[in-house]
């Protein structure tokens, strides 16, 4: 491996993960309150020039947030930032309002994506749409991408012209970089395309999931007084992170010895007809019969058990999934080895070398 610092035990990551959380949610809870007032929305939308309706927007806006939220989930973004600052020299606690922006966006896609897949189940429990219904769930979600704005905007005198400029920047071309990933997503996994090649599946990954880890990056330097070769090398890193972590989604969605152990129905790609790596290699390589079939079962969006392991035997047979894991490691260790002069030697560097590992290698 080229990235050196290999993780002895999860557990060590795992508990940094779990030692950030707390403050992660309650930073969160102090733009997003879990109960809101007139004062609140003042704050956020201004003085309202008739007269707000609280309860809609708790109803329809804070409660299937924090509902999402109370679900746990990794934060993995924001202690991604807070490692990137550290590694820099500087503090993250005086940056920490930050660090939630990409985490915010990231539930506003879950929510999102959820209605555009039609899934059931998210994190163990209904998705927000079959909770709260179609209507509040895109709304909630879209104001997920919104609201973070009030940070950079509550922070620019601090900031200054310049660093808000940039922010604002990389705020903007990522939240478009999001909406063209999902847009090959959704077009692929609805059969309109079945020759998407290996290079054009890393591209919607680079989008779609790679995009809030790059934004988490580009902030960090940017609040972190970095330079722009700086920006550049560290948020490829991270886009390669972001790549390795859907990768590793994907394999796990197949992989999970329980079904409910990842937190959504097992085999659920199948289902949503995903053109995920293993099944644009099993497509690649397999015989004519293999590669019909494996279509026909995508275009199905079917439940049935027995049409979905017919599925992942396929992928199986023409070891897709290893494939998928080897990718996913180089694709790291490519950005890794133009990332690591970058930062200088330091503890933190040797947990982020650790914590980007982890995040390729996790079983759950």
């Amino acid at each position: 491996m080229v990235i050196q610092y290999k993780v002895k035990k999860m557990s060590e990551i795992i508990h940094f993960l779990e030692k950030n959380k707390d403050i992660i949610d309650k930073t969160i809870e102090k733009y997003i309150p879990r109960k809101i007032d007139a004062a609140y929305l003042k704050w956020l939308a201004g003085p309202a020039g008739y007269k707000y309706d609280i309860e809609s927007i708790q109803k329809c806006i804070i409660e299937p947030t924090w509902n999402l939220l109370d679900r746990g989930g990794k934060r993995w973004r924001p202690s991604f930032f807070i490692l990137i600052v550290e590694s820099l020299g500087k503090n993250p606690a005086n940056l920490i309002d930050f660090a939630i922006i990409p985490e915010l966006i990231h539930n506003g896609t879950l929510i999102i994506d959820d209605v555009e897949d039609d899934s059931d189940k998210r994190r163990n429990k209904p998705t927000i749409h079959n909770i709260y219904g179609t209507d509040v769930a895109i709304n909630a979600g879209n104001a997920l991408y919104y609201i973070p704005l009030k940070i950079i905007h509550e922070n620019r005198d601090t900031l200054g012209p310049e660093k808000t400029s940039r922010i604002y920047e990389a705020y903007v071309q990522e939240m478009i970089n999001l909406s063209l990933g999902q847009a090959m997503d959704i077009w692929w996994h609805q059969g309109k395309s079945e020759n998407v090649t290996i290079e054009q599946y890393l591209q919607m990954c680079a989008y779609k999931t790679g995009t809030l880890a790059r934004l988490a990056a580009k902030l960090a330097v940017i609040l972190s007084s970095g330079t722009k070769q700086e920006e550049e090398k560290i948020s490829k890193i991270a886009e390669s992170i972001g790549i390795g972590f859907q990768i590793q989604d994907d394999i796990l969605d197949i992989t999970a010895t329980e079904r409910d152990k990842f937190g959504k129905s097992f085999g659920n790609d199948i289902h949503e007809g995903k053109r995920t790596l293993m099944v644009i290699h099993a497509l690649n390589n397999a015989c004519e019969t293999d590669k019909k079939k494996l279509i026909e079962i995508l275009n199905k969006h079917t439940r049935d058990e027995r049409l979905i392991n017919e599925a992942l035997n396929i992928l199986n047979k023409y070891s897709s999934v290893e494939f998928a894991r080897n990718t996913a490691k180089k694709i790291i260790e490519d950005a890794w080895t133009e990332a690591d002069p970058v930062l200088p030697e330091s503890e933190s560097k040797h947990m982020l070398a650790k914590f980007i590992n982890y995040l390729i290698e996790r079983n759950r």
